[in-house]
């Protein structure tokens, strides 16, 4: 009897005893969380030297800032450089002039300026006496000739293309006025008629004027044929 229950008893401290060769689940899933946890969560240092998302932007917008001021900074340099560069072209081109007129024993002034994007030359009468007006001649043909000769003076000095612009004896300015009125009277009655108009055949200069009153004016235009015949066509809207 006494050996029955000291067997039964054996029994079922085995079985109540934990096996030698299995591990304690519990502990196992607590060690593999806490593994986890460590590798995935940043240290404070790694925390604080991460880069902000606003610090970020905060540091494209300063770059992008102070890429603008710098380009504004710039800009009023290059203008600077430019009427500089036109200047240069007018005292170059005037030197010229100054000196054809004096071979060729003609009167007249000169004035220097910078006229939007181009240098504006102009001899003008002087007190001892006026500019030949035959240095303009018929419909402007010889101030066109003498203003693309002091073209290729300029160039050859400054090694720049010019588009000076020469007047003589205000014969432009005088045209100009003209070629205002002319191209308004044009414009008004393509308006009232609703068709296009063609006008007398003009030089390049002529047709810019034109061509900017009619801009002016919110119609279009356009140069057709070729020079001498090269004429403004005005559009209606």
């Amino acid at each position: 009897m006494s050996d029955t229950t000291s067997t039964e008893d054996l029994t079922t401290d085995l079985e109540a005893a934990p096996s030698a060769t299995e591990p304690e689940s519990t502990n196992s899933t607590d060690s593999a969380e806490g593994s986890i946890d460590t590798a995935a969560s940043p240290s404070d240092a790694e925390q604080a030297d991460a880069p902000e998302g606003e610090d970020g932007d905060d540091a494209v917008d300063a770059e992008d800032a102070e890429g603008a001021d710098v380009a504004e900074a710039d800009a009023p340099a290059k203008k600077g450089s430019r009427v500089r560069q036109l200047e240069r072209e007018g005292e170059v081109a005037a030197d010229f002039l100054e000196t054809l007129l004096d071979i060729a024993d003609l009167d007249g002034d000169l004035d220097v300026d910078v006229d939007g994007d181009r240098a504006a030359v102009a001899i003008v009468d002087s007190d001892e006496g006026r500019v030949p007006r035959r240095l303009v001649g018929p419909d402007g043909k010889v101030l066109e000739a003498l203003q693309e000769l002091t073209r290729l003076a300029v160039q050859v000095e400054t090694g720049e293309r010019s588009r000076l612009m020469l007047d003589i004896a205000g014969h432009r300015a005088q045209r100009r006025a003209t070629l205002v009125e002319l191209a308004r009277v044009a414009i008004e009655d393509v308006k009232a008629t609703g068709e296009k108009k063609s006008l007398e055949p003009m030089s390049a200069f002529e047709r810019k004027v034109v061509h900017d009153e009619v801009a002016a004016a919110g119609l279009e235009s356009e140069s057709e044929g070729v020079d001498p015949k090269r004429h403004v066509v005005i559009l209606p809207a």
